[in-house]
């Protein structure tokens, strides 16, 4: 093909690169021009036009691209009638679509004047949407080139949309103290929703102890008359040897992974259990919320098989969620400076390894560590700290002389952690968007530790949980939203608000503050090497 300036008397035949007017006829860009239309270019005093011409072993791009399209063998997918250069492809199903990348890539290497673009490998789809379009650059390519495509094609499938299948699938939910029915509710109503495109329905959901063998009797039970069995657990696993994955062996299934490179989403567990596989769901499929539940559930009811290499190459587009606390965000993502945090710094233990002495009067640079603990948090951008006290509390409350705080007694403190926090979350104010809980033993936690989590919390605009980590471990202060306060009122025993966050499935957001997120002082031996010192 030659493209550029035509004399208009050799013009019969080109194709204008340009929509051109003669006298009242306008003809449009790619048009063919024939003898007629050069008459009237003439007559209009035009002498040259920009246009292609081709050369006899040419195809048009609408030939060329119907030719390439024709050539690709692919599954529930049709080709749509060309135009301008382009066909596009649509699914004829919904499902998932997979393609072979090594050949889109062949092709695209053939000559820039042909190109294929597809959606994303195991996008999912929705019957009639287009999933790839082949597109000639200019007006004609020569027919080898387009030769080569084909022979490309010729190596096999190029894509397909695999069709979601109708699945049966029973459901586990496990429980804790403290965990709310509307919660559970709420996670079947996502799940199918999230089994609604592809006709599947949840068949059976149990409820059990969060303990590994009613864990196992349930899903031995389960697998036995379903296609699937997801297990939501009321803590989500924290170790390979935790309920769920421990649940699945002791049914007589396999763990294929546990763990996955997927953020949210990293804490789920795929197993395989009488020949049907079991999902152990991470605390983020309670969500709707895309999240790495969806992109293993979406392989599984497309038929696909998921194994864990499969799941160890999902990293790379495998981080689903902004982190706001990251030096340099994908946006920039302006702080809401009016939301109101408040802190609530627990004071109430016993210090029973201590052996007698109350840790929180021991003495850091001569003043009790709970005195510092609290002069940091009133230093910080809280708008208020909440004292939770309860051994020794009027020893405590004389530790505090002078400082501006508000005290929560909390008779019931022997009844272990989840007494305090519901005494400190009921004196928090209506008007507070958080609740920062710190422990009053971490004499490494600085007011400006205290803000780096406030400032995270406002920037994601008060909707996730804000944790202090150390070298990727989590620790202390946790930053809690107000959605976690009624959670928290139902709380029992000695347990904090972990199996809440994973039971809301809401996000949450690690700050590194350094080693001060881990240090405490637990013991005589910690608290000297920190530099404490014990008084009666």
């Amino acid at each position: 093909m030659r493209f550029g300036p035509v004399p208009i008397d050799q013009a019969e035949g080109a194709v204008l690169a340009h929509a051109t007017t003669a006298g009242e006829r306008r003809f449009r860009k790619a048009h063919t021009l024939s003898a007629q239309d050069v008459a009237a270019l003439k007559a209009a005093g035009i002498t040259e036009i920009v246009a292609a011409v081709l050369a006899a072993d040419d195809l048009s791009e609408d030939a060329a691209a119907e030719k390439i399209a024709g050539s690709m063998a692919h599954r529930n997918i049709e080709a749509k009638p060309a135009a301008t250069g382009r066909v596009n492809l649509h699914a004829k199903a919904a499902g998932l679509f997979t393609v072979d990348a090594t050949m889109i890539d062949a092709i695209n290497a053939v000559d820039p004047t042909i190109t294929i673009a597809t959606l994303a490998q195991h996008a999912p789809v929705e019957t009639g949407q287009m999933v790839a379009t082949v597109k000639i650059i200019p007006f004609a390519v020569a027919t080898a080139l387009v030769d080569k495509v084909t022979k490309i094609c010729a190596g096999g499938e190029i894509f397909a949309v695999n069709a979601y299948h109708p699945v049966r699938i029973g459901v586990i939910q496990t429980m804790l103290p403290g965990i709310k029915p509307s919660v559970l509710d709420k996670t079947l109503r996502v799940t199918e929703a999230r089994l609604a495109r592809s006709g599947g329905r949840l068949t059976t959901e149990r409820r059990t102890p969060h303990e590994i063998a009613p864990v196992a009797e349930a899903a031995a039970a389960l697998a036995r008359d379903n296609d699937m069995v997801v297990i939501f657990g009321a803590s989500a696993m924290s170790d390979f040897n935790d309920v769920v994955p421990a649940a699945i062996e002791a049914a007589g299934g396999t763990v294929i992974r546990a763990g996955m490179p997927v953020d949210p989403g990293n804490l789920l567990v795929l197993g395989t259990l009488d020949g049907k596989r079991v999902i152990g769901a991470p605390g983020c499929a309670r969500s709707p919320k895309e999240n790495g539940f969806d992109w293993v559930l979406d392989r599984l009811i497309a038929g696909l098989d998921v194994t864990a290499k499969d799941i160890a190459g999902m990293g790379v587009g495998g981080l689903l969620m902004e982190i706001p606390t990251r030096p340099q965000p994908r946006e920039p993502l302006p702080a809401r400076a009016g939301l109101k945090v408040e802190i609530v710094l627990l004071a109430a233990g016993r210090s029973s390894r201590m052996g007698g002495p109350n840790k929180l009067l021991a003495l850091f640079d001569g003043k009790p560590l709970v005195r510092r603990t609290v002069e940091r948090a009133l230093a910080s951008k809280a708008t208020s700290t909440v004292v939770v006290t309860g051994h020794q509390r009027e020893r405590v409350h004389q530790a505090l002389t002078g400082l501006d705080v508000i005290f929560a007694d909390n008779p019931d403190f022997a009844d272990g952690l989840s007494s305090s926090l519901k005494a400190g979350i009921a004196r928090v104010g209506a008007e507070a968007a958080g609740a920062m809980i710190v422990l009053g033993d971490m004499p490494g936690i600085s007011s400006a530790d205290l803000d780096r989590l406030i400032e995270a919390f406002r920037r994601d605009g008060g909707r996730s949980v804000v944790r202090a980590a150390h070298d990727g471990r989590r620790g202390n202060p946790v930053l809690l939203p107000r959605a976690l306060f009624g959670g928290i009122a139902h709380l029992e025993g000695d347990t904090g608000a972990r199996h809440l966050v994973e039971a809301e499935g809401l996000d949450v957001i690690d700050v590194e503050i350094g080693d001060g997120a881990s240090i405490d002082v637990d013991t005589r031996e910690a608290l000297e090497d920190a530099g404490g010192v014990l008084q009666d």
